[in-house]
């Protein structure tokens, strides 16, 4: 196994990915994931607390409470283009392996201040060494080129999040992000 970090959270022209730099080399593994999730690792990353837990905080806060915790999270295969991850759990000194998405595996072991490691197979296979103009935004020389790759602030995958709620008829879903909206932005002028 590898031992990564989360290196960057993008948004491609594909959709959100999150980057794991491996700590013993260059490479580094770009993972899709979910506009969701990409929002729950961006508000870790940023330290952006939020007044009620999220779905990533709850299950933190659920498994702490049964005196749980995350030794580490794996990302163990590749199968047909599919990462699969695993947490490894000590509950009461037994280890147990649970089942997960890598893209909330790594937003619970980010919580949890929990080691990420990547199966060197995986790492051989899937991973690849990044240029720093690789991970740099590109400016686009006309307005037919595509926007360029960047990382997003915690902000703007919610205002992402509204849109596609909107263009879908999601109004439920619109007046959740709404919320989430507005806390962020209390919450960061209230600190500014």
């Amino acid at each position: 196994m590898i031992r990564v970090k989360v290196e960057q959270l993008f948004l491609s022209n594909v959709g959100f990915a999150v980057l794991l730099k491996s700590l013993g080399d260059d490479r580094s593994l770009p993972i899709m994931i979910g506009a969701a999730e990409a929002q729950a690792i961006a508000l870790h990353i940023n330290n952006i607390d939020v007044p009620r837990p999220l779905t990533h905080d709850l299950f933190k806060n659920v498994l702490e409470e049964f005196d749980c915790r995350m030794k580490r999270m794996e990302i163990s295969e590749l199968r047909e283009g599919t990462f699969y991850a695993k947490l490894i759990l000590d509950a009461d000194g037994d280890e147990l392996e649970v089942d997960s998405r890598p893209s909330d595996a790594i937003a619970l072991a980010l919580r949890f201040g929990s080691p990420i490691f990547v199966n060197e197979e995986i790492m051989a296979e899937a991973g690849r060494v990044f240029s720093e103009d690789d991970l740099k935004p590109n400016t686009p020389k006309d307005e037919h080129e595509e926007q360029p790759t960047r990382e997003l602030s915690p902000l703007e995958v919610l205002n992402k999040d509204m849109s596609k709620a909107i263009a879908e008829e999601r109004y439920e879903d619109c007046a959740r992000i709404r919320d989430k909206i507005n806390q962020l932005e209390t919450f960061k002028h209230s600190h500014s």
